[in-house]
């Protein structure tokens, strides 16, 4: 029996996160057997509380087995509160060192890049997901004066370093596909902090002669994702450039709405959700896609050994969006989110 925390949160979050478990629910010919806990965590409770994410709701949490999450952001609270007090203590409060988003074009799915299809967007970008400049090392002198001085450290650990690439290289390898490796630094610029990546990245290479390991500058990372998408497999990178391709990705694989993540702990309790907000001007309109959520849903299932249930609930996505019936995927598609939840719910084999 799996226990699993489920975050709605703020905006549209409470209306995605339904149609992924409406989804979820479907599976039930697979004998998947799960317990959901909801939690009342987001703006909504800091307006009225003070509070963002008490102590004892941590401890809670870190009894499941997985979290699943909506999306956080409130428009009457003020940038950060909710997101520094939420995903960023969730992240590392329980270390989920890794941030892995898909970036795989559906058929039926549109993309802005001219002549790429299906065949030419299937990778997986590994983000590095508690260190870097998100870590939060710096401070402010003389602030609000015209002798402001404001430092941001990005740090970086052997240790850190380390674990993430060795999880790219496993993932390259289980992935059996292109069996490749990209490396995605700025260490010509960037050198002490990306050194140890390229150097980590080499040593540990060494143990996985199988997989082709490549390195890539950031900028020029972004060039490729437009124009040669089909060179990557999987890409590992720093907190920080991972932030950024990520967005790229869910792009040029169809938009926010099909774009889902997972923050993972190998060995503890990981979390997931899609990337894409909030959208609180949606809020209670009934018109945001819940594909994403729905994704978010199945990494959730296959992270728990559910690899029947997740493959399910994959290939029923494909097949809803092949058919077209999920119009373009935006807010003024006249598909309502819960009608695209039964829909996909109604193609799960």
């Amino acid at each position: 029996m799996h226990k699993i925390a489920v975050l709605p949160c703020d905006g549209v979050g409470p209306e995605v996160v339904a149609e992924g478990l409406k989804v979820m629910a479907a599976t039930e010919l697979y004998d998947v057997k799960y317990e959901l806990v909801e939690y009342d965590i987001g703006g909504e409770r800091y307006l009225r509380t003070g509070e963002v994410m008490p102590d004892s709701v941590m401890e809670e949490l870190g009894q499941c087995d997985a979290i699943y999450l909506g999306a956080v952001g409130h428009d009457e609270v003020p940038p950060g509160i909710l997101e520094q007090g939420i995903l960023l203590k969730l992240r590392f409060g329980f270390d989920q060192y890794v941030n892995l988003r898909p970036i795989k074009l559906y058929p039926g799915v549109a993309t802005p890049l001219k002549d790429k299809g299906p065949e030419d967007i299937d990778f997986v970008v590994v983000r590095e997901n508690t260190e870097g400049f998100y870590a939060g090392m710096g401070g402010q002198l003389k602030a609000g004066t015209p002798d402001e001085v404001a430092i941001q450290t990005g740090v970086y650990t052997r240790k850190g370093t380390e674990r993430i690439i060795r999880y790219a290289f496993e993932l390259a390898r289980k992935r059996g596909k292109a069996r490749q490796l990209t490396m995605v630094d700025k260490a010509n610029v960037l050198t002490h902090g990306h050194d140890l990546w390229r150097r980590t990245f080499a040593e540990v290479g060494q143990e996985y002669p199988d997989i082709k390991q490549e390195n890539a500058f950031v900028d020029a990372c972004c060039m490729w994702f437009v124009k040669n998408p089909e060179w990557f497999d999987v890409v590992v990178t720093t907190n920080m450039f991972g932030d950024i391709i990520t967005d790229l990705g869910a792009m040029i694989q169809g938009g926010m709405g099909v774009a889902a993540s997972g923050n993972i702990n190998p060995e503890g309790v990981s979390m997931f959700e899609p990337i894409h907000g909030s959208a609180p001007k949606y809020r209670g309109k009934n018109v945001i896609c819940p594909v994403a959520a729905i994704c978010a849903a199945g990494m959730m299932m296959e992270h728990l050994g559910e690899v029947a249930a997740a493959a399910a609930i994959e290939g029923a996505v494909a097949r809803a969006l092949a058919s077209g019936k999920l119009g373009d995927l935006s807010t003024r598609s006249g598909v309502k989110t819960t009608e695209a939840g039964d829909l996909i719910a109604s193609l799960v084999e």
